[in-house]
């Protein structure tokens, strides 16, 4: 891993008014690498990977994504959210469009893609996903677990290099947990680079490359996975362990 990282984040800290959530986070990823970001609630793990698609926008330090840095430029903030797809907890689908056209917009509006070759690519990514037989029904007439594979499908339209989940499964049935993480784990093994913020320690000894540590806004520790897992080196570390493997 020789080349430059896709994402650099250098002393990033950001502030909701007085509250202090990010604290100099440093963190290199790159190219291929699956990080796996996890630590209790409001320890900034969210927060974090929207400012490398500036949904929230750090007050601090420097954020690159493949060389371009993340600042008021809004050609930057444009090109960079061309190539970042972004999975969040709810599903964000519009309710009035169907599957397929949920998946054709963003290619069609903002790449000009031309609508054949966006609906051919959406039926594609929905067969990857494993619902190709879902395309002409409405997000209403889906589970929650096929709801967020559309999701995901829809993000894959627009070829993202890079692929973010901010707790894709913490919404979702616990049968439905699995299929999701399934299409995650086949994006991983076809060397997407993926941060994923998430409390599936079972897909983070699996399918990490990295797990990341963070607590009270800062990166408390980081490490391969067996490492992470089996031998941490932080105090934080072990409490939250402790309290996540004996559920």
């Amino acid at each position: 891993m020789t080349d430059a990282p896709v994402i650099e984040l250098n002393a990033v800290n950001k502030w909701y008014g007085e509250f202090h959530v990010l604290r100099d986070v440093n963190l290199d990823v790159a190219k291929g690498e699956r990080i796996v970001i996890c630590g209790p609630s409001g320890s900034g793990k969210s927060t974090l990977i929207r400012c490398i698609n500036r949904l929230e926008e750090h007050q601090a330090g420097e954020i690159k994504v493949k060389g371009v840095p993340l600042d008021d430029d809004v050609r930057h903030v444009e090109a960079i959210r061309r190539d970042v797809g972004m999975v969040f907890q709810q599903f964000n689908l519009f309710p009035h469009l169907t599957v397929l056209e949920n998946c054709v917009l963003a290619p069609i509006w903002v790449k000009k893609q031309p609508r054949a070759e966006a609906e051919a690519k959406a039926r594609q990514y929905l067969a990857r996903v494993r619902i190709p037989e879902q395309a002409d029904k409405f997000p209403g007439q889906l589970s929650g677990g096929q709801q967020q594979r559309v999701a995901i499908a829809r993000a894959l339209c627009m070829d993202p290099s890079i692929m973010l989940f901010d707790e894709p499964t913490s919404a979702l049935d616990p049968e439905m947990v699995k299929e999701v993480l399934d299409v995650m784990t086949d994006l991983a093994e076809a060397g997407m680079t993926m941060l994923v913020v998430t409390h599936e320690m079972g897909f983070a000894r699996r399918m990490a490359s990295r797990v990341v540590f963070m607590d009270r806004g800062e990166i408390v520790e980081q490490g391969a996975p067996a490492e992470f897992f089996d031998n941490p080196q932080n105090e934080r570390t072990r409490a939250f362990l402790g309290q996540v493997l004996a559920h």
